[in-house]
C-alpha cells in the first residue's frame, strides 16, 4: 500500500467528510437593534420631536397663557445594495466535489454580506453606507487614566448618563470587542469583588454590573481616544432595515467558453441611529 507501484494505486484516497471552516461572529447590531422590511429601497423619512427641554408653569391668576411650540424635524433611512463578490466554479469541480456546493456557496456568500452589513452597522460614516451605532452615538471621553481600558468608576459614571424613561425597558445592555471583555473581566471594585459577574442560571447571561454584555469585535478595541464601549437600550437607540433577504445568483452563460458557472449573493439593506439619547458611547482618554 505504502508504494505506488507494489499495490499502492489500486487503494483508493480517503477523504474525510467534513468540511473544517473557520469562523467569525458578526451579526451584533443586527441581533439587537430595531428592525423593519420594506417593500422597496427608496429612502425612508420619519418625524422626529425632542421636547424634553420643555417645562409646564405655574400660572398666577389672571395671567396670559405664554405660548410654547412644539418643534418637529425629520430623520432618513436609506438602503444599499450589498454584495458577496462574485465566485467562479468550473463544471468539473461542480459536477465531481465531495462538497455540497449548493448548500455550501449560498450560505458562505451570505456570511460576507453579513460581515460587511455588521462592520457599518457598527461603524459606518453615514455617508455612502449606513450610519454605524458607535459612530452616530454620543460620546463621552472618559477622566483621564482610562487609555486603554475604563475603571470601574467610568463604567458607573456610564450608566447615570441615560435618562430614567429609558432604564425601565429591560433592554439594557453593553457592546464592545473582545479585548474590552477580557479587560472587563479582570476589574475589580473597592472591596476586589470583580465586576464581571457569571451567571448561577442557566439561560441567563453573565453580566457588567447587573447588565448583559453584547459581543461586537467590530467595535473598536480600547486605545486612547478611541470609542471602544457603548451602553443603553440599543433597540430604541438604532434601527435596521431590510429591503429583501439575502438573494443568490447563478451566473450560467457569462463565463460558459470558460466552462464556469459564476455564484454571487446580494441584499439591500440600511441601518441607521434613531434616538441618540437611548444610549451612550464611552471614549477612552487620551493619556
Amino acid at each position: 500500500v505504502g508504494t505506488a507501484g507494489a499495490g499502492g494505486y489500486t487503494v483508493p484516497p480517503a477523504f474525510r467528510d467534513k468540511l473544517i471552516e473557520r469562523l467569525k461572529f458578526y451579526s451584533a447590531v443586527r441581533q439587537e437593534a430595531d428592525y423593519i422590511q420594506t417593500d422597496t429601497g427608496a429612502s425612508l423619512p420619519w418625524m422626529t420631536n425632542n421636547d424634553t427641554g420643555n417645562v409646564g408653569a405655574i400660572l398666577g391668576e389672571n395671567t396670559a397663557v405664554t405660548e410654547l411650540d412644539f418643534v418637529f424635524g425629520t430623520a432618513s433611512l436609506d438602503a444599499y445594495m450589498y454584495t458577496s463578490l462574485l465566485v467562479r466554479e468550473s463544471l468539473q469541480l461542480i459536477q465531481d466535489s465531495a462538497l455540497d456546493l449548493n448548500s455550501f456557496l449560498p450560505r458562505k456568500l451570505g456570511e460576507r454580506i453579513g460581515r460587511a452589513q455588521n462592520a457599518h452597522f457598527t461603524t459606518g460614516t453615514g455617508t455612502a453606507q449606513p450610519l454605524g451605532i458607535i459612530a452616530g452615538g454620543t460620546a463621552v471621553a472618559a477622566a483621564t487614566g482610562n487609555a486603554t481600558s475604563f475603571t470601574y468608576d467610568s463604567l458607573v459614571d456610564a450608566t447615570a448618563r441615560l435618562d430614567p424613561a429609558y432604564l425601565g425597558g429591560g433592554n439594557l445592555a453593553w457592546m464592545g470587542s473582545q479585548a474590552a471583555l477580557a479587560s472587563f473581566r479582570k476589574l475589580k471594585d473597592g472591596h476586589s469583588r470583580p465586576l464581571w459577574e457569571p451567571s448561577l442560571q442557566a439561560g441567563n447571561p453573565d453580566n457588567l454590573l447587573g447588565y448583559r454584555f453584547i459581543l461586537n469585535n467590530d467595535v473598536p478595541v480600547p486605545a486612547a481616544n478611541a470609542k471602544s464601549l457603548a451602553f443603553g437600550d440599543f433597540r430604541a437607540g438604532y434601527i435596521v432595515r431590510d429591503v429583501t433577504g439575502v438573494q443568490t445568483m447563478r451566473l450560467t452563460e457569462r463565463f460558459a467558453e470558460f466552462l464556469q458557472v459564476g455564484f454571487l449573493a446580494f441584499q439591500r439593506s440600511g441601518g441607521t441611529v434613531q434616538d441618540t439619547a437611548a444610549y451612550t458611547v464611552l471614549q477612552n482618554s487620551a493619556t
